[in-house]
């Protein structure tokens, strides 16, 4: 969905010579869009006569500053870092001067991706209206005595530090939020709230009527209502993502018949220890209008065919791929985080030019018919698109029992997945694990790329990182620590290169018949990388010359002498044979190992000793 606000703001003096209160929204437009949208309203205390600066300074600071701090924050990391300093100075000027001259509460919203972030001080509120229920989002920091009702116990200025109240929860298309001073929440009741945000109405006229009930109810403070109904949602956040797996249980260890949340276990397709993935199938009937509805919101002609196509043939019966982690580590927040950080980067790369390379995550329940109420999903999962065909690895494994993979086909299958790694690092995001068996070739002739569980892309959780993550036998070089010809970069993360080498030894093994060019390592052993390996050809003899160069080039031992980038490798794999590689020389003891010289020096040597000991102890003197 696209993301839409539909945002009403009235700001009224009221019966009061000055209006202290203030109230913004701010937008990120341009590269700031993905930071969503802020808004804050202020009311200033009138004791010491500053509180309109005091209101006005704190919303701008807020709503400026916001966008102008790292976009890896999570976002109460972000304002309570801007309050912070706001509440320091504020504090500094108030020392001052006795009693404090400028004092104010502020609430502050964040609609970012598909969750609200909330942060509050005082006796501003906030309401959220969702599916004709209204709920106060926040509590009044004042004095309880009815007498006392407006004697704040917190607020931006007075004391050295402020204790701020955060709060986070989901946003959906259609949620009405409110932000009130007390000039207008303490004459309106709840229920006559209630009933005036529910009027279908633009939020410009619900925030003036707001305001009138609440002249009309007598108010004698200064009136502000913001109102702002969300029409669209971005796509999710990885805090967004992060905390539906905090939030939601792990789902128990399921068998075939098993249903959850409307899908039916049909097979346990992979168990790896940690997530197990299972074929599941789609009983309940869904409104398919609903979803058509919400593709053509963004104009997107291509899920529309789809959707409606899927309409005509029946919801009932689509599979897909349900991946879950085992029920044993249900209490691994790491794991969850790696999981969650897997949707966040699918998700994100579904939507440009490497979605049509990618298993496409479905939300999951969908939408119910009209009048039927929304759910929730029982457990913590990942739902995939299922598509009919297999990985490259099930065709390594059966080609004794049919018909192997072809030349041109390997050689496809690869373009495919080279162009889709170019995609994939140009947004900064590394696979890490690319390996026949995730390499997955559909009926419809198209491969797809499976398996970010490990990727890196800057945001991953940090025990991700340090996980020593892939297949030993298609890591390259560079990540095994005990490599001593390469020194300078022993046990480096994984980059773009390291993805290309496991493509290339992908590559090499579908020429050859399963062969490897190294051999194969199991775990806990290190990667041998001591001569070059032959050509496929010598294995296949249908191999041309040319994709032997291709081959060997992209699994050099040397990092210098393969493939840099993605397109390099893809534009040698589209000249094919009309502008081959140049055939690479054979590499001189001295280039294979560096330290070649000195365990020469050091067998001549150990020789001569051998020798002198022999000559003293038998020969005659």
């Amino acid at each position: 969905m696209s993301f839409e606000l539909d945002f009403g703001q009235v700001s009224l003096q009221g019966r009061k010579d000055i209006n202290e209160d203030f109230a913004a929204l701010v937008e990120g437009r341009g590269h700031e869009r993905a930071r969503g949208a802020i808004a804050a309203i202020a009311d200033g205390v009138s004791t010491g006569g500053h509180g309109r600066e005091a209101a006005q300074t704190s919303v701008n600071a807020l709503v400026t500053d916001y966008f102008a701090t790292p976009p890896t924050w999570d976002t109460t990391v972000a304002l309570d870092r801007i309050l912070a300093a706001h509440n320091s100075w504020l504090a500094a000027m108030n020392r001052r001067r006795q009693p404090a001259v400028g004092l104010t509460t502020i609430t502050a919203l964040v609609l970012r991706g598909q969750s609200y972030t909330l942060a509050h001080v005082g006796d501003t509120r906030a309401y959220l209206l969702r599916d004709g229920r209204l709920q106060r989002l926040t509590a009044d920091h004042v004095i309880a005595q009815r007498d006392m009702a407006h004697q704040l116990t917190r607020a931006m200025g007075l004391d050295d530090h402020v204790v701020v109240d955060y709060s986070q929860g989901e946003v959906q298309s259609g949620d009405l939020f409110a932000l009130l001073s007390d000039g207008v929440h303490g004459f309106v009741p709840e229920r006559q709230l209630q009933a005036l945000l529910q009027a279908a109405q633009p939020a410009q006229v619900l925030s003036e009527q707001l305001v009138d009930a609440a002249l009309r109810s007598g108010s004698t403070d200064n009136l502000t209502a913001m109102v702002i109904q969300v029409k669209g949602v971005l796509e999710s956040t990885l805090q967004d993502e992060s905390r539906r797996a905090l939030a939601l249980p792990v789902l128990p260890l399921l068998k075939v018949g098993d249903t959850v949340d409307g899908l039916t276990v049909r097979a346990v397709v992979a168990d790896n220890g940690v997530h197990r993935v299972y074929q599941v199938e789609q009983v309940e009937q869904v409104e398919q209008v609903e979803q058509v509805e919400q593709v053509e919101q963004v104009e997107q002609v291509e899920q529309v065919e789809q959707v409606e196509a899927s309409a005509q043939r029946g919801g009932a019966g689509r599979l897909y791929a349900l991946k879950t982690l085992l029920p044993q580590r249900a209490h691994d927040a790491q794991e969850r985080a790696t999981l969650a950080h897997e949707a966040w980067v699918v998700r994100r790369m579904q939507t440009g030019a490497a979605g049509a390379h990618l298993a496409r995550l479905v939300d999951w329940p969908l939408r119910p018919a009209p009048g039927a109420a929304a759910r929730d999903a029982s457990g913590f999962y990942l739902l995939y698109e299922w598509h009919a065909g297999r990985t490259l690895g099930d065709w390594l494994r059966h080609r004794a029992h049919g018909q192997p993979l072809s030349v041109a086909q390997a050689v496809g299958a690869v373009t495919q997945a080279a162009q889709l790694l170019g995609w994939l690092h140009r947004q900064g995001v590394v696979h890490r694990d690319i390996k026949p068996d995730n390499l997955h070739l559909g009926d419809d002739g198209v491969l797809r790329v499976l398996d970010l569980g490990v990727a890196l892309s800057g945001r991953e959780p940090e025990a991700t990182r340090r996980l020593h993550a892939g297949t030993p036998s298609y890591m390259n070089p560079e990540q095994w620590a005990g490599y001593e010809r390469s020194s300078d970069t022993q046990g480096q993360l994984p980059d773009a290169g390291s993805d290309l080498f496991a493509l290339g030894v992908t590559l090499y093994q579908l020429l050859s018949h399963g062969r490897l060019p190294y051999g194969e390592v199991v775990a806990h052993q290190l990667g041998r990388y001591h001569r070059d390996p032959q050509a496929p050809s010598r294995h296949n003899p249908q191999v041309p010359i040319w994709l032997d160069h291709i081959a060997l080039k992209a699994v050099a031992r040397q990092r210098t002498q393969r493939f840099e980038t993605a397109e390099e490798m893809l534009l040698a794999l589209e000249r094919g044979a009309s502008r081959p590689l140049p055939v690479g020389g054979a590499q001189s003891l001295l280039q294979r190992d560096a330290t070649a010289v000195w365990k020469i020096a050091l067998a001549v040597s150990v020789l001569v000793n051998l020798l002198l000991v022999y000559w003293l102890l038998f020969l005659p003197r």
